[in-house]
């Protein structure tokens, strides 16, 4: 407890005289309830697995150690910093996400050649020293990882026929799952479903098959459905968040209660590499029953993303 008591002020999130230390307190859980919603998490107070992982990656600050490939990737916000520096001046990382993958190092080489530094792809004191020198010559833009994502819209399948769509459920919502990939597949669309309860998991498999989008459905207790979207405040999935405005509007028209779309660090999104959305199902008794006429919106929707790829 002292560690998340320790870890919660080291990222900014004072816990207060008040406190008592050792002990999960209201001042501790009102700091944790802080740092999820900074951080795109779901605000319980609860600090479980994703957000004592999340605390972990923001006690990392660029410069703390040496960045390079590994198995497993390095994560952390000193990564997110570096690849939303490298993103400024055109050096492509892909999504900025915290994970020093491959295109992270083949970026952090690119640079280094292009500053005429050894390019072995480590981001150490010396490489820190020069992006610390030229970034301040940069603006404060979405980057070229923004611009890559609107290209790669641009480019998407144009009729579902050609699409790869995994179709993922968490917690029970597998009747709904099944119909939409009835219907994905009726319209020619090329579906996988996942009932694998690990995020991660799914999300892996989803890069594997190569998708062109994902779309996940997990039970809530709210009011009101959401669909999710990938964002941190360095960087935002186009192709996600269009995807969960035409997701969003479907359903509405399906007579659901459904609120605005949210962008979320939520880890299925983190780590897919396509445009992602993940819905939380609210009431979800209601969605069950409005099952028929949800599966065909989901198909609308998405037949109106690809339509926006158009034009991103």
């Amino acid at each position: 407890m002292r560690d998340l008591q320790r870890r919660l002020t080291s990222a900014g999130f004072l816990i207060g005289t008040s406190a008592r230390l050792g002990t999960f307190c209201p001042a501790t859980e009102s700091a944790v309830r802080a740092f999820q919603a900074q951080r795109g998490l779901r605000v319980s107070g609860v600090c479980d697995e994703p957000s004592w992982t999340a605390l972990v990656e923001a006690n990392w600050s660029l410069g703390d150690r040496l960045l390079l490939l590994t198995s497993p990737n390095l994560r952390g916000d000193d990564v997110a910093e570096l690849q939303a520096s490298l993103a400024r001046l055109g050096f492509d990382c892909g999504r900025v996400d915290g994970i020093f993958g491959p295109s992270t190092a083949r970026a952090v080489e690119d640079f280094q050649s292009n500053l005429g530094l050894p390019a072995d792809g480590v981001f150490g004191h010396e490489t820190l020293r020069s992006l610390r020198r030229v970034i301040g010559q940069t603006g404060h833009g979405p980057g070229i990882a923004a611009v890559r994502e609107r290209e790669r819209l641009r480019l998407a399948p144009r009729s579902l026929a050609s699409l790869r769509i995994v179709i993922g459920q968490f917690g029970g919502l597998s009747s709904i799952t099944r119909a939409i990939s009835r219907e994905l597949r009726l319209a020619s669309a090329h579906v996988v479903p996942l009932d694998e309860p690990d995020a991660v998991v799914q999300a892996r498999t989803a890069n594997q098959f190569g998708a062109d989008l994902y779309i996940g459905f997990e039970p809530d207790q709210g009011d009101e459905s959401v669909a999710h979207y990938y964002r941190v405040p360095s960087f935002e999935s186009v192709g996600g968040r269009s995807l969960a405005e035409c997701l969003t509007r479907e359903l509405r028209a399906a007579g659901l209660p459904v609120a605005d779309p949210q962008g979320m660090r939520l880890p299925v999104l983190r780590e897919t590499r396509m445009p992602a959305v993940l819905v939380t199902v609210a009431p979800v008794r209601h969605v069950v029953d409005a099952g028929p006429d949800v599966s065909a919106r989901v198909v609308q929707a998405v037949r109106a993303w690809m339509t926006q790829c158009s034009h991103p």
